[in-house]
């Protein structure tokens, strides 16, 4: 597995094939009642995400500022067409795992990086899922590398200083949120200036 990534590129590298089992269903009804756990969820993005390079073009702010916002893909829709980009990956994480193990408490990890051009379009913000266990914080759902899962953590800092050496790119802020929904207050800020130290 490379340890850096491309960070003129949001799509991902390469492809995790791990050693846990791959459920499929016939239905996103018939998964939820297969899948048990984050690791099963995660497997089976691993096998089947594919990055939608057009669709990240029409997401980025250069594009929503000219055509106004975008319907992002529902669970059902995804696990139909497991296509898409980060937002619609750590949507179906997010609401996935609620649905098969809510005691793991999954959000949405909103990172805002340092803005970058692709093909003409500003992109800066990349979505991932988060969950806890036993107090450790574990990360998914993400479309740069689709089947990893990241973990754990003793807290959500430390997987993000590890995730932008990774990437590549500076990061701006971050903050967990129960929505990918703009209009949802954010759980936790935590915002980098320009020494690097969170304010």
């Amino acid at each position: 597995m490379p340890t850096a990534a491309d960070p003129a590129s949001d799509a991902p590298e390469y492809r995790v094939a791990g050693s846990h089992e791959v459920k499929d269903a016939p239905s996103y009804a018939e998964a939820l009642t297969l899948w048990r756990s984050a690791e099963d969820l995660n497997a089976w993005i691993g096998a089947k995400f594919h990055y939608d390079g057009a669709r990240a073009m029409q997401l980025s702010e250069t594009q929503r500022r000219a055509s106004g916002p975008i319907a992002i893909h529902a669970p059902e829709r995804f696990f139909v067409s497991p296509s898409g980009v980060c937002v619609d990956l750590a949507r179906f994480a997010v609401e996935t795992l609620k649905s098969i193990e809510q005691s793991a408490r999954p959000a949405y990890l909103m990172i805002e990086f340092e803005p970058v051009a692709i093909g003409g379009n500003v992109l800066r913000r990349h979505w991932i899922a988060v969950f806890e266990r036993e107090g450790q914080r574990y990360f998914f759902g993400d479309s740069k590398r689709p089947g990893h899962l990241a973990g754990p953590y003793a807290s959500t800092e430390d997987f993000i200083a590890e995730y932008a050496r990774y990437r590549g790119r500076r990061i701006v802020s971050f903050s967990e949120r129960e929505s990918y929904q703009r209009r949802v207050r954010a759980m936790a800020v935590r915002r980098v200036q320009r020494n690097g130290d969170a304010e």
